[in-house]
């Protein structure tokens, strides 16, 4: 085992892949010879050259436009997204292109692209810095949509994103590309369509994904205290959602919080709540409790940027109220 920070996992990945798969390249701005805005690609442009690890303009609807087009003749890209809210620019080449093209050539064509990179609310980025794509692309058939939480998951993930032939959106939390975890020594991948369960429990479901993982285990010190026995699950696949997981730990518990860092309107707990109701209403003893962020642009000032979204003090609160019928 070796203590690792997320963002070299994340390279370990990347590393592995290309050295096993001579097909794997990286393109965006600045993966090359600067090593990527959060290093994650740091040194693999020394290592493999600059036709497999390209530098780009800063044109994400051109260079997603031309991976999408690698991908199709054979090649398996990775793009990183120097900020996952300006691939917005490309919202058409990863949805009518990306998302559509197996099904729309009839299975012709395989897109096999990952498409990585940080997002989220950081520590005073401003609202444009601060998107949650994932909720931007929840309805776009033909993608699959990952959240890692955890060096560990993060590395699993990512080898089993790249490996993957349809396109995968990958989502990398900016605050939490310094978490250190302890990693295995020999190689390993983590399923891309299956939620985890960080903790089992009995008496409230709390699904969650990734930062309010971490949110939930700040969280959980003082909820313990209070007496609960929380069921808390990483959803870690957002599109699909592993309702076959979520299901099992409602059944058991009756009680559901949905702890996101998504928006609250239109967003993945929006989604998970709709799914819940329809398949598990009768298992249910109250109503779906949804903990989001505020449905405003994230504001630059640190104290109103905090109050935006969901604080472990929230999660507590929410958990005493579902426990004791106030909800």
């Amino acid at each position: 085992m070796a203590e690792t920070l997320m963002f070299n996992a994340l390279r370990q990945a990347i590393d592995e892949e290309m050295a096993k798969d001579d097909k794997v390249f990286v393109l965006g701005e600045d993966v090359g010879q600067y090593g990527g805005s959060y290093k994650v690609t740091k040194g693999l442009y020394e290592k493999y050259g600059e036709f497999r690890v390209l530098d780009t303009p800063i044109a994400e609807n051109s260079f997603t436009g031309m991976a999408v087009g690698a991908a199709m003749a054979g090649l398996r890209p990775i793009i990183e997204g120097m900020n996952m809210g300006f691939l917005l620019l490309a919202f058409n080449q990863i949805a009518n292109n990306a998302g559509m093209m197996r099904y729309t050539s009839g299975g012709n064509y395989k897109i096999p692209v990952v498409i990585r990179g940080p997002g989220g609310v950081g520590r005073q980025l401003g609202a444009e810095h601060s998107q949650r794509l994932e909720a931007y692309f929840q309805a776009v058939p033909g993608l699959k949509i990952v959240a890692c939480s955890t060096a560990y998951n993060a590395k699993g993930l990512l080898k089993s994103a790249i490996r993957d032939d349809n396109p995968v959106l990958f989502f990398e939390h900016v605050l939490l590309y310094n978490h250190k975890e302890n990693l295995p020594n020999y190689e390993y991948t983590v399923p891309l369509d299956k939620a985890e369960i960080v903790r089992k429990g009995k008496d409230v479901t709390i699904l969650t994904y990734s930062r309010m993982r971490h949110h939930c285990l700040q969280a959980l010190k003082q909820i313990e205290k209070d007496g609960y026995d929380p069921e808390i699950i990483d959803l870690i696949s957002l599109k699909p959602l592993d309702m076959a997981t979520i299901g099992e730990s409602i059944r058991k518990t009756h009680k559901v919080i949905i702890v996101e860092e998504c928006m609250k309107t239109g967003g993945i707990g929006a989604e998970l709540t709709a799914s819940i109701n329809d398949q598990l209403f009768d298992e249910l003893d109250g109503p779906v409790v949804r903990l989001s962020s505020q449905d405003i642009p994230t504001p630059y000032n640190g104290t109103l940027e905090r109050l935006t979204i969901v604080q472990p003090e929230q999660i507590v609160d929410a958990v005493k109220k579902i426990m004791t019928n106030q909800i």
